[in-house]
């Protein structure tokens, strides 16, 4: 896990743990860096097994790790506890927030994959209204439905797109190195989704937008996540991109 040992090489500050809460579609954790309480966020996602057989460990004692200990969690090979680590990681890295800009990955990805061959990693909203732009649109999804494209073929169609869009899921499930790997070195590649670290770190390998969110009213955010609010239903966010020079 090369990207995820980078980020976690980058994180310069630590603090306690003031809040874990795991929701059935975000998880999130609020840390407390010196005077700044710091709030980020990841995907919550489970691993395949029977109810009860991949236990958090420590659940229930998670607030008394460090904001650092527990983003370590995102080496794990558990699902769930991997979320809880993308989403220490992401409070860490809210410490020095970057020039981001207002803008949806839909719009960026409309404006981009115009008359392209586009690879879309992850089941989104706008995958109609992308599908209309785009002279070509593979969707690529674990459980593929319709006309999806199955996980194990990535390789395959991801080395033809121009323009590919990464769900920020990949960090989390330890698959976005070799997803990388796949893509053409000319592609302009965007990494999507509020799990995405917006640390510029990730550029270094090839992906030139960073979108994301930033949690800009914890307790709104805290309030939809423990009462299963969807991305479209939840407060307290704001949606962000981070671009590198030149491709905005």
């Amino acid at each position: 896990m090369p990207i995820l040992d980078d980020l976690l090489g980058e994180l310069r500050v630590d603090g306690s743990v003031e809040q874990v809460l795991v929701g059935a579609h975000w998880t999130m954790v609020q840390a407390r860096v010196d005077a700044c309480v710091l709030t980020g966020m990841a995907t919550t996602v489970l691993d395949d097994a029977p109810h009860g057989e991949a236990p958090v460990r420590d659940a229930g004692r998670l607030h008394l790790k460090t904001a650092r200990e527990l983003a370590e969690y995102a080496r794990s090979p558990r699902s769930l506890e991997t979320s809880i680590g993308v989403a220490a990681l992401n409070a860490l890295a809210a410490r020095d927030p970057l020039p981001s800009i207002d803008l949806n990955a839909a719009d960026w990805l409309e404006t981009h994959g115009r008359g392209r061959r586009v690879a879309l990693v992850g089941h989104f909203p706008f995958i109609t209204r992308l599908r209309a732009a785009a002279q070509t649109l593979w969707v690529i999804e674990q459980r593929p439905v319709d006309d999806e494209i199955s996980a194990e073929r990535a390789a395959e169609f991801l080395a033809q797109a121009d323009v590919v869009a990464l769900t920020a899921m990949t960090l989390v499930n330890h698959t976005l190195d070799d997803l990388l790997r796949a893509c053409r070195a000319d592609a302009r590649i965007m990494l999507l989704g509020p799990s995405t670290p917006l640390m510029p770190r990730l550029f270094d390998y090839g992906i030139q937008v960073l979108s994301g969110a930033q949690v800009v009213d914890a307790d709104a955010a805290r309030l939809g996540i423990a009462q299963g609010a969807s991305l479209r239903q939840l407060d307290g966010i704001r949606l962000v991109t981070l671009t590198r020079a030149g491709n905005d």
